[in-house]
């Protein structure tokens, strides 16, 4: 998919943005080398597994967390904030707090005070809870804003934002979604499988802007299921932006279903590649079970990627 970019933003951003960044994280090597080199005690740390909630409605989620902790999850995240207390009273942990939601973000200055306000807001129950990370978006593309003042618009608005996070010890991490529109049988738009309009589609684009807030505090959110649908090369990209990388989101594709033998994504070999970089972050499940039986196929993927 090609845009008219300005200047700031050029056209092939893509192939700029990866060669550039793979020097800004200092990756002298080519992903496949990178691969190799596994940390020693790689092979022994299982991933830290999430799931998110919203997936599983209308399920009461404090019956989903009793299930994640009998399961081995080890955290939750996509709640209400008001059930935190009774979540992590079981003994799990909330992986990342929501913030401002993706179709109003920075991109649109008319947004910036609620931004701010709905980011702050979230740093300070992630900072109460113990979350490593408060949520991002860019928000939808607006008519009259264009790549150059959408890239300029995120970043001032992120970049009042930081010091903030630093102070309180918590990251912010940035979605990259894909913008392609998922139909129901009956010919509706799903909401939740793809998001026409987001700017942020381009896992490259948000590497760069991510690199460009210039905070250790602020990361990229690899979602494997946006990245499958808009640029693929799963662990290649992955490889890639280890270093900026701080949250993933799995689910299978096609529609957004349950990591099993229907759909196109491998997961074990993803796993694999994400415990290869030394990650310690969460990897939350976020796929729309489609089965009678919504637990079950939480087992199953927790499973599937419990390596």
């Amino acid at each position: 998919m090609i845009r008219n970019h300005t200047k700031v933003i050029l056209v092939k951003r893509r192939e700029f943005v990866a060669a550039n960044l793979i020097a800004a994280v200092g990756a002298s090597l080519a992903p496949s080398q990178i691969i190799a080199q596994e940390p020693a005690a790689a092979s022994d740390r299982r991933i830290r597994q999430s799931v998110m909630g919203w997936c599983f409605n209308p399920m009461d989620m404090l019956e989903l967390a009793k299930e994640c902790k009998r399961i081995g999850l080890e955290a939750m995240e996509g709640i209400n904030a008001n059930l935190y207390d009774q979540v992590t009273a079981m003994g799990l942990k909330i992986s990342l707090v929501g913030s401002h939601g993706f179709q109003k973000g920075p991109l649109d200055p008319d947004n910036h005070a609620m931004v701010e306000e709905k980011l702050r807001s979230g740093i300070d129950l992630a900072a109460k809870y113990g979350a490593p990370n408060v949520i991002t978006f860019t928000g939808m593309r607006k008519a009259g804003i264009n790549d150059a003042a959408a890239r300029k618009n995120c970043l001032d608005c992120w970049k009042r934002v930081m010091p903030y996070a630093e102070q309180k010890g918590v990251g912010i991490v940035l979605e990259h979604l894909n913008s392609k529109a998922h139909r129901n049988p009956d010919g509706s738009i799903h909401p939740m499988k793809g998001h026409p309009g987001y700017w942020g589609d381009d896992v490259h684009l948000c590497a760069e802007l991510v690199e460009a807030v210039g905070s250790e505090n602020f990361k990229l959110l690899f979602d494997i299921y946006h990245v499958q649908i808009m640029n693929g090369d799963i662990i290649e990209n992955l490889l890639r932006y280890q270093s900026i990388i701080g949250h993933y989101h799995t689910a299978g594709n096609p529609g957004r279903r349950e990591l099993d033998d229907q759909q196109e994504i491998n997961y074990p070999p993803i796993i694999r590649a994400i415990k290869q970089t030394g990650y310690d972050g969460f990897v939350a499940q976020e796929f729309i079970p489609t089965s009678d039986d919504p637990i079950k196929s939480l087992e199953q993927a927790y499973q599937v990627c419990d390596i």
